[in-house]
């Protein structure tokens, strides 16, 4: 303690050396962010384990078809589609592309090609021609977004580009040009609520002044990654500046409170530092500890957002037990000159309310359990990225026309041995062209089956389906991605291929989402049960009980499950990563309004109260902190939700806002009857429960 006491005296002492290094070391913090590179592909974190991976694997290594494109053409001209190939051929980034003169002479009629060229080539009507374009590069890299911009701008009206490299540009486009907007938005949005809420006008800029210095840390740090995911970078600042907000309040408040006892500022806020400096370190660890509860995930995506999140955390403390004590004194005149009321409600009525009716809100607490939890539970989720994204962007619109002109809502790669007999490759061919839901099957096996030797194929077009001892076909198909319907084809697809051969690998984006559905789904109850049991343990160490962590952590799981199953009560389908996030982000960040009740309830009762006035003084003291940290925490969110269009992104902050209020509705209305009703139980199972260690020396030394 007297290290934390000496510490605290010298950050007190030299605020404008702390604050000189604070703003020297942004700047490789800048630095480090815009050379951080970003990926738009979840489907890329899944592991390198599985078949749907390594599939993906072979065909970059081997077909360099890492990535890929389909471009539609309307009311086209064969002379004028021959034309545009050759211009897009000419794109750094492009390896290949493919068109009906691949195959077979533009001279020679459309007749001519085998019906199930025709099918992939041409739409029903005859008037629209798709043309297949391999990048070399990841569908979500630089790379490929930069080859993708160069085709759009030999595109004119007639043309629709389509496939996931051009999705994951779109994306990009989109998350990057509303990223800076909705932090602005929530920015905004939290200075209105604490402008309001504290009683000075010119601390909230202060506040924020200091956790931005530590978002900016965060951000640059997480160049040792060399890339984060877009949902990592588009939630993680707002999510930090909700999260840390709660530490740099209740540095403030106490500070205000060692002024009454000292005019030396410094003074005072050493103490400040020092009294509240293993407070807040106990209330981050429970945060820290739900977000690592994300990198258990075998959905790599999950240590992307846990690392980086909990980092935030860290680099948020630090900064509010230095940066932040050294702007306050620097800037203390003008803070305390701009002084005025606080417009936060005092809820000394409130507390008498659940006092007095402390049976009902019990009552209420068990009959909410099992429904709540059934809800979350049943709870719908989509997995398909692309059905998140506003309908009305150049590639989704482009998805559309070719999913209705050409029957191909997907697409499939079967990668096997060249060495499987040609008989055999055949018969795979026919067995998966009467699996329900397939429209074409394009391979080499298909195509010499149409009368043409083998022998007299162009090496261009046996190189695109045979290379490196592998051999490729594609299949497109009706189902789309993400539904019962295509799971069901991708099993039986698997049946047929392992029929024939033990070395076969099937992949796409269908296939690849069908493994994320299982990962996820089993990520949710791993990262749960860490979670949960993690933040247990802390709660246990830090109040010394077995029964207040049963109280705290039943009362804010019952918080999540309310949250989650208010999407299912309102017939809302979720991203498969939302429930994830949200049950370790909502737990770790909402258990500090639990802790902060029990804490002053634990206050009153050592100092002698009996406890139905103890559990009334606990009540009024912390609601109002609960509150103001609850209702920063949901502006901070609620404006991604309004400004945001990527659908995944707006429904994490719409539920963490939507959290944040039910967790401190939960503590505010049911916690302290819960409390009032088990302080015997909780006698009885917590060490020095009634007996404050000053009390119980005191006792021992007499």
């Amino acid at each position: 303690m007297k290290g934390i006491e000496k510490l605290s005296e010298w950050i007190t002492r030299h605020p404008k050396f702390i604050m000189t290094v604070a703003l020297i070391l942004l700047i490789p913090a800048i630095i480090g962010y815009l050379l951080t590179g970003v990926n738009y592909d979840i489907l890329s974190y899944l592991p390198d384990d599985i078949n749907s991976v390594q599939g993906e694997q072979i065909l970059d290594e081997s077909f360099h078809n890492a990535s890929s494109a389909m471009l539609v053409i309307e009311n086209f001209d064969d002379k004028d589609v021959v034309a545009l190939k050759e211009k897009i051929m000419k794109i750094d980034g492009v390896t290949n592309v493919t068109w009906t003169d691949s195959v077979i002479d533009t001279t020679v009629p459309n007749s001519s090609l085998p019906s199930f060229l025709r099918k992939i080539f041409y739409s029903t009507d005859g008037k629209s021609t798709l043309m297949l374009i391999n990048f070399e590069s990841a569908s979500a890299s630089d790379e490929t977004g930069t080859a993708i911009k160069e085709i759009r701008s030999l595109m004119n009206k007639q043309c629709f580009l389509s496939g996931m490299s051009a999705v994951l540009t779109d994306t990009k486009d989109l998350a990057d040009s509303q990223a800076p907007i909705y932090i602005a938005f929530a920015i905004f949005l939290a200075l209105v609520v604490m402008s309001f809420t504290m009683d000075s006008w010119v601390l909230p800029f202060v506040l924020l002044a200091s956790l931005g210095i530590a978002v900016v840390y965060n951000m640059g740090t997480n160049i040792i990654f060399g890339e984060i995911s877009f949902i990592t970078k588009s939630i993680a600042a707002i999510l930090q500046l909700g999260v840390t907000m709660d530490y740099s309040v209740f540095l403030i408040d106490r500070f205000d409170e060692e002024q009454r006892y000292t005019d030396d500022r410094s003074l005072a806020m050493g103490r400040a530092v020092a009294k509240t400096f293993t407070a807040l370190m106990g209330s981050s660890l429970t945060t820290v500890f739900g977000f690592l509860a994300m990198c258990f995930m075998t959905l790599t995506l999950g240590f992307d957002i846990g690392i980086v999140m909990a980092k935030g955390v860290v680099f948020g403390i630090i900064t509010v037990v230095t940066v932040l004590p050294s702007m306050v004194l620097l800037l203390y005149k003008p803070i305390y000159r701009f002084r005025h009321k606080r417009f936060v409600p005092k809820f000394n009525g409130l507390a008498s309310f659940t006092t007095k009716h402390r049976r009902v809100f019990a009552i209420i607490l068990l009959v909410l359990l099992v429904p709540a939890y059934l809800a979350q539970s049943n709870v719908s989720k989509y997995y398909d990225v692309v059905s998140g994204m506003p309908q009305d962007l150049d590639s989704i619109v482009a998805l559309n026309k070719m999913k209705e002109e050409f029957n191909m809502a997907n697409t499939h790669f079967v990668v096997i041995d060249d060495d499987v007999p040609d008989g055999k490759v055949n018969s795979m061919i026919q067995d998966i062209k009467e699996i329900d839901g397939i429209e074409t099957v394009v391979a080499l096996g298909e195509y010499v089956g149409a009368g043409i030797p083998k022998s007299i194929i162009p090496e261009s077009v046996k190189s695109i389906a045979e290379k490196d001892g592998y051999q490729m076909m594609m299949i497109n198909s009706d189902y789309s991605t993400g539904t019962d319907e295509l799971n069901a084809q991708i099993d039986e697809m698997n049946n047929v291929i392992s029929k024939y051969t033990d070395s076969g690998y099937l992949t796409g984006e269908g296939v690849l989402t069908k493994d994320l559905i299982s990962i996820a789904n089993n990520d949710f109850v791993v990262t749960s049960i860490i979670s949960t049991v993690a933040i247990f343990i802390l709660v246990a160490i830090c109040f010394k009980s077995i029964s207040i962590p049963c109280i705290l952590v039943l009362m804010i799981e019952l918080s999540i499950w309310i949250n989650i199953g208010l999407s299912y009560l309102m017939g809302t389908e979720i991203s498969f990563i939302t429930p994830t996030v949200i049950n370790c982000v909502q737990l770790g960040a909402t258990v500090d309004y639990a802790i902060l009740m029990t804490t002053r309830f634990r206050e009153e009762i050592q100092s002698g109260k009996d406890k139905k006035t103890a559990i009334h003084d606990a009540a009024a003291s912390s609601c109002t902190s609960i509150f103001q940290s609850a209702l920063v925490f949901f502006s901070a969110t609620i404006g991604v939700y309004f400004i945001c269009d990527i659908k995944m992104i707006k429904e994490i902050c719409e539920l963490l806002a939507r959290g944040s209020f039910i967790s401190a509705i939960m503590i505010m209305l049911v916690l302290p009857p819960v409390l009032y009703i088990l302080e015997g139980v909780i006698n009885k199972t917590t060490y020095k429960w009634r007996v404050s260690d000053k009390e119980s020396a005191k006792n021992e030394n007499s």
